[in-house]
């Protein structure tokens, strides 16, 4: 079993390729047409898609537990935040939550039911992560069923697997709900 916690996460990035790159495919399609209004990237990494949101138009709040990540983050727009997501909590909802292949130190499914909490009624959540049983550790992975129970009460947009291929074949659960209001 993986320990997701403060010292692993420093660790991955300070042997990460330094820089946001390209923001997720997926950030792009799922969110490319909603209006622009407040926005949290739950586990932002070095910021590719916070940086993309905030020149969208998005007021974005990213957060992430490594300050190596964060340390070469650096965007107008963006309020860069170092917190652990299993205790943080934001002072208010936002319309838009998005994580992409955030791995907190607590169940996975845990994780999303957390943000889903943050999203304002009306708001839009979008989860983008690794389908299990495919080559990620297990704790790390999940099923568009098993995200989609969580959202019971939400509109479900997107709900599905998707490969794409970055250097090899990646297998990524895409959801994508709104809050009723």
């Amino acid at each position: 079993m993986t320990d997701f916690d403060m010292p692993y996460w420093e660790h991955h990035w300070r042997q990460a390729r330094h820089g946001a790159g390209d923001p997720n495919p997926h950030l792009v399609r799922e969110t490319g047409e909603l209006t622009p209004g407040t926005a949290l990237d739950a586990g932002c990494g070095q910021g590719a898609e916070a940086i993309w949101l905030a020149s969208r138009g998005w007021a974005v709040t990213a957060v992430d537990i490594s300050s190596e990540a964060l340390r070469h983050a650096g965007s107008p727009g963006v309020e860069w935040v170092r917190a652990d997501l299993t205790t943080w909590t934001p002072a208010t909802p936002f319309d838009l939550v998005v994580t992409h292949y955030a791995h907190p130190a607590m169940p996975q499914l845990a994780f999303y039911r957390r943000i889903a909490e943050w999203v304002a009624p009306g708001g839009t959540l979008l989860v983008v992560g690794h389908a299990g049983g495919h080559h990620h550790v297990a704790e790390a992975s999940a099923t568009v069923p098993g995200i989609t129970e969580l959202l019971d009460d939400w509109e479900i947009v997107t709900a599905e697997e998707r490969v794409r291929t970055a250097k090899h074949p990646l297998h990524d659960v895409v959801v994508r709900a709104r809050r009723k209001p």
